[in-house]
């Protein structure tokens, strides 16, 4: 079968064939083909389902070095204005509010102190590191694919730059390591999740956050689901192959959340949104109003979002014993 990937020459990449990460079969089944709907950036990008395991992921994928182009400022982790307005204080509410319900979410599994310390996987631009530093005094430690350090608050973490399994970070080391929608990026997740493995401490734990294949807005927006993100999204889990990638690399399974961090309703607001503009990209300065609107009356709804199954999943592991 012959693949086309509509691309302008400025962003012409370079693609690879690739087998499952997970099973290593070649053999699989179209899923859907999606779009740069976050930036608007051209092309148009393939997601398979393999016939023997189950897994979704995209085939082909840009090469590893082509797919830093797509991490540029307009990638919505690394956006750098500040100035929204008269809703900026709202914004650097919902902003500190994700790291706050992160935090939420650790301290269930880890007591943190001064004499800890952890490590956050895909740390961008270090916001969550700086918050349980200053709530715990932990010593932090971030991992990224894109050197964000100039960022404030680096100056007190012990950051690297690069792929997460290449860096020398030690053995039975960190009390936690997250990775919260890092693994949905990962070009190896089996080799991250076994790195993972041997840096946390006997007792230490790993969080993982990522988008949910088998949920209510990939059912709702297909193509348009926030969750592919093409194409910086390689691998996406339903909460099957994530307990099975998870076991794979010798982890055991503290707990399961069918939600997470990240708000599910960014993922309704956004699979709206890429639904009307069709690959046109999302403009965040004209989208705020819109959006914060859109969450003050769907709050109702989003009180049992914990229950609904709607975008999000969390898996807390530690170390076989």
């Amino acid at each position: 079968m012959s693949i086309a990937v509509a691309m302008e020459p400025a962003y012409l990449p370079i693609l690879e064939r690739i087998p499952c990460y997970y099973c290593g079969s070649e053999s699989s089944t179209e899923l859907v083909t999606a779009q740069d709907d976050l930036t608007g950036k051209p092309g148009s990008f393939r997601f398979v389902t393999c016939r023997e395991c189950g897994l979704a992921y995209q085939n082909p994928r840009i090469n590893i070095e082509e797919i830093k182009k797509y991490y540029d400022d307009e990638y919505i982790a690394h956006r750098k204005k500040t100035d929204w307005g008269p809703l900026t204080w709202f914004y650097e509410y919902a902003m500190d509010r994700h790291d706050r319900q992160k935090n939420g979410i650790i301290r269930r599994y880890v007591k943190l102190t001064p004499q800890s310390e952890a490590l956050d996987v895909g740390c961008g631009a270090g916001t969550f590191l700086a918050k349980i530093h200053a709530l715990y005094g932990v010593r932090v430690t971030g991992v990224d694919f894109k050197d964000l350090s100039h960022y404030p608050g680096f100056e007190k973490i012990e950051f690297h730059c690069g792929l997460f399994y290449e860096q020398e970070i030690g053995a039975d080391r960190f009390d936690l390591l997250t990775m919260w929608h890092f693994l949905e990026h990962d070009y190896d997740p089996i080799r991250t999740l076994n790195k993972a493995r041997t840096a946390l401490k006997s007792e230490g734990r790993l969080v993982i956050e990522v988008p949910r294949l088998d949920s209510l807005t990939f059912r709702l927006f297909h193509e348009r689901w926030p969750g592919l993100q093409a194409p910086q999204h390689t691998v996406l889990y339903t909460k099957e192959m994530l307990l099975k990638f998870v076991a794979k690399a010798g982890l055991e399974i503290v707990n399961y959340l069918p939600y997470g961090a990240f708000p599910a309703y960014f993922y309704l607001f956004a699979g709206v949104a890429f639904k009307l503009l069709k690959g046109k990209g999302l403009n965040l300065s004209k989208a705020i109003y819109p959006y914060f609107l859109g969450q003050i009356a769907l709050s109702p709804l989003l009180l049992f979002e914990r229950r609904l199954n709607l975008a999000m999943q969390t898996v807390v592991c530690r170390r076989t014993r």
